[in-house]
């Protein structure tokens, strides 16, 4: 029987993990997370802030500039990061890239009271989007309307919307729970009470409407609310395994603000080496042909005890 959290003990999640596993995590050093890229799985480092940003931000050009009225792509995208956002305006702008043919997919919303959350509501991820991006490009150029696609509470046209065009890159970060968008460890309740779902049958949920572990609460409160955890919905929409294996590629970005130096470890060790486990559902893209992580350098430090 695996141990019980030692941060929410009805929960999985990576503290139930093997304990060789997380000290193997902490002792990497940067060098070694450099090295250790395989087939399937690339490793890339930034040195600037600028050159971290404007990456992230030009896979949304490359995926828009695929895009032909007989073969539409586009990409899906998160809410944290957020500072490509701006940038992918601007440059579709200066650039003036039509995207009639293009779409977008953003990755998640809240839902409080069985019901996504709406235009109105500040930590809102579609008002985001909206708010740093959309409503910067020039209309002349934007995509059609139906073509920004929103998971809701009842994710039906959002998951039908995944067969309109081809999702050229999914973005991501990694939240403190070792998510991509909410797709949290499940409750440790059920048929899941001694052993977390395993990678098979994680990977059939679809777009749904999902329970947030209390750690993802913490961690949104902290970056978008001043740390007013009472403001942060329990629940969320999110998309799911079967949407994000529809995607030619899995983007994953760190800036080193969403999870800690230990957490960016521990899911790249899992990756290549092919260890998928839902208590820390990124690694289960371990699994997934193509994947990328992207690091900004100065943002990681070494996985060491330091008191202040």
């Amino acid at each position: 029987m695996r141990p019980l959290s030692t941060i929410a003990p009805e929960w999985w999640d990576y503290t139930t993990l093997d304990r060789e596993i997380l000290d193997d995590a902490a002792a990497l050093t940067i060098k070694d997370i450099s090295e250790m890229g395989r087939d399937g799985f690339t490793i890339k480092f930034y040195d600037t802030v600028e050159d971290f940003f404007l990456a992230e931000a030009l896979e949304y050009i490359t995926s828009w500039q695929a895009a032909t009225a007989d073969q539409p792509t586009g990409i899906c995208g998160p809410i944290g990061p957020t500072e490509q956002l701006p940038l992918v305006a601007r440059l579709v702008n200066e650039l003036e890239l039509d995207l009639k043919n293009c779409h977008f997919w953003g990755m998640d919303e809240w839902v409080v009271d069985g019901k996504e959350t709406g235009m109105d509501f500040p930590l809102g991820f579609a008002k985001a989007d909206w708010d740093l991006c959309f409503s910067r490009i020039r209309k002349d150029l934007l995509m059609p309307e139906e073509n920004i696609h929103f998971p809701a509470a009842d994710p039906t046209a959002y998951i039908k919307s995944w067969n309109d065009a081809t999702c050229k890159v999914m973005q991501g970060g990694q939240g403190e729970i070792k998510h991509w968008a909410f797709n949290d460890p499940l409750r440790r309740e059920g048929e899941y009470k001694d052993q977390p779902p395993t990678p098979e049958q994680y990977r059939q949920l679809a777009t749904r409407v999902v329970d947030l572990h209390p750690m993802t609460q913490i961690q949104n409160a902290r970056t978008s609310g001043g740390g007013a955890v009472q403001n942060v919905p329990t629940q969320a929409v999110t998309v799911g395994p079967q949407e994000t294996w529809m995607a030619e590629k899995v983007s994953i970005w760190h800036p080193g603000v969403h999870d800690n130096d230990f957490g960016m470890r521990l899911s790249t060790l899992m990756i290549s080496k092919k260890i998928p486990d839902s208590s820390v559902p990124m690694s289960l893209l371990a699994d997934h042909d193509n994947v990328q992580f992207n690091f900004l350098r100065p943002a990681m430090n070494e996985c060491t005890i330091e008191m202040h």
